[in-house]
């Protein structure tokens, strides 16, 4: 082989830092974005949040930054739509005294301390006391809810060592998950002389706890001890309280009401009287006792009605307003040299960078649901039987982005509507052909077979041929597995169990 020279063009994409960088924030959600923002503004001295959006009379955000740029960066300057509704950089800066770093006022120049109000630990304190440590979630949970009314009672120390086992012992859903003799051994350890019939008796003083029905050993107790709680001359009570102790809850799931009738000797009217008793109780008693904090969402978008259109705007509050700290910004000049220069300089063009890549994701994330709202405009006025079929590809063709910068947008990015809050996502579905030849979303379509089910006759309910059916009398053309396929997503259950007696 002979050696030499080749020269090419082409052309590449080169993922340069501020491009990465851009693509980061881009798939971030809110808290995630709200984290990246509060570790910029840590690690970064010259990148800060303005706390307010008035500037000093005669200054200008564009003047500041300019000066900046001008001392650091000849030619640098910022856009001017910084300043609009939707910008993210405002440059308001006051005058810095000659020392920055002087402080003319002390803490108890305006508060006085006093001993209620230290933080120190007491006077028998450790290395590792912490003021904050009993500090309350604001959630009891259930085996707490328990414990409190247990500390209420008079018991001796066996038994208040017995109810705490047992509460021990108790799941989430209010249920015994050990069985008593279980307990019984694990208590013998300290306790030699005790009896299972002891055990016993404590469970029954837990069982008369709130909320009522907890600590049963299985579904027929759970509601047997509810109904005791019922009123006696509540009608239909002892044949619900039949069908517990004769364990013919199971009989009843599985629709067998004739079978049922036959066992406790009772004819349709008392049985169907009893079945709404039953309906009304509880089989989790402990669900509704010591649940999780709701995780509550931050919309990036806010969609509103006004003047008959509807309105796109970002939500201020994942989009604070960042500025570059013209106090450190002023200590260079365009003779500095060393190191301490260097790296204002360095930190500098990395807050620039990260102020134009948090500018361009909202500015992105802005025309996204714009877009969405504009093909999903039915779906505002009319619910979601007026979905339109949308896919990814529409919005990126649109708006001249890739695919792939459409689905980072979209994902776990939510959009607060008159009609609840909803993922970006949630607006793409796929379509089912109509007989007029248009297309129909599969969100629709799961709207039509809820609507559908929910009017249906509980003697009779709709099978999935029948709704099949029913969807083709209106133009769309739908398989009876796609049918199923829906419900079953949907979590609503098959016609044979949906069926009932009452």
């Amino acid at each position: 082989m002979k050696a030499g020279l080749e020269l090419r063009l082409g052309q590449s994409l080169s993922m340069t830092p501020q491009l990465q960088q851009s693509i980061r924030l881009l798939q971030l959600s809110t808290l995630e974005l709200a984290l990246e923002i509060q570790q910029a503004v840590d690690t970064n001295p010259l990148l800060e949040i303005a706390e307010s959006d008035e500037f000093p009379e005669g200054d200008s955000p564009a003047n500041e930054l300019g000066e900046a740029g001008e001392v650091i960066d000849p030619g640098f300057q910022e856009d001017p739509n910084a300043v609009s509704g939707e910008a993210l950089i405002s440059g308001a800066d006051e005058t810095p005294p000659e020392d920055p770093f002087t402080v003319d006022a002390q803490w108890e120049d305006y508060y006085e301390s006093d001993g209620s109000t230290s933080f120190s630990a007491p006077e028998n304190h450790n290395d590792e006391f912490d003021p904050y440590a009993t500090t309350s979630t604001g959630v009891e949970s259930l085996r707490d809810h328990l414990l409190s009314q247990i500390h209420l009672t008079h018991l001796t120390q066996r038994d208040t060592a017995i109810a705490t086992t047992i509460i021990e012992s108790i799941d989430n859903t209010g249920y015994l998950a050990d069985s008593l003799e279980e307990i019984h051994t694990l208590l013998r350890r300290d306790w030699p002389n005790l009896q299972i019939e002891d055990v016993t008796t404590v469970l029954h003083l837990i069982q008369s706890l709130d909320p009522v029905g907890v600590g049963a050993r299985d579904l027929n107790e759970c509601l047997l001890l509810q109904l005791l709680q019922k009123a006696k001359d509540l009608p239909y009570r002892d044949v619900a309280m039949q069908i517990c102790t004769q364990n013919l809850i199971e009989t009843i799931a599985q629709r067998e009401y004739q079978q049922a009738q036959r066992t406790l000797g009772v004819d349709q009217t008392a049985l169907e009287g009893a079945l709404m008793i039953l309906q009304g109780l509880d089989p989790r008693p402990g669900s509704n006792v010591g649940a999780v904090a709701a995780d509550y969402l931050i919309p990036d978008v806010l969609v509103s009605l006004r003047n008959n259109h509807w309105q796109v705007d970002l939500n201020p509050e994942i989009a604070p307003k960042l500025r570059v700290n013209q106090t450190y910004a002023r200590m260079i000049n365009r003779s500095s040299r060393g190191e301490d220069a260097s790296y204002i300089r360095s930190h500098l063009q990395e807050a620039r960078w990260f102020i134009k890549s948090l500018r361009s994701r909202n500015e992105t994330l802005l025309n996204v649901a714009r877009a969405i709202v504009a093909h999903q405009t039915e779906f505002f006025e009319q619910g979601e039987v007026a979905m339109k079929p949308l896919v990814l590809r529409e919005i990126a063709d649109e708006l001249s982005l890739h695919e792939s910068t459409v689905s980072r947008v979209t994902t776990q990015k939510y959009m607060l509507t008159p009609r609840g809050t909803f993922e970006f996502k949630y607006f793409f579905s796929s379509h089912v052909g109509t007989s007029d030849g248009g297309e129909c979303s599969a969100t629709a379509i799961r709207a039509m077979i809820k609507k559908l089910v929910s009017g249906e006759n509980p003697r009779k309910p709709l099978s999935d041929a029948k709704i099949a059916d029913l969807l083709i009398e209106q133009g769309i053309d739908v398989a009876r597995r796609t049918i199923a396929k829906y419900r079953e997503a949907m979590g609503i259950a098959s016609s044979t169990d949906r069926k009932r007696l009452i």
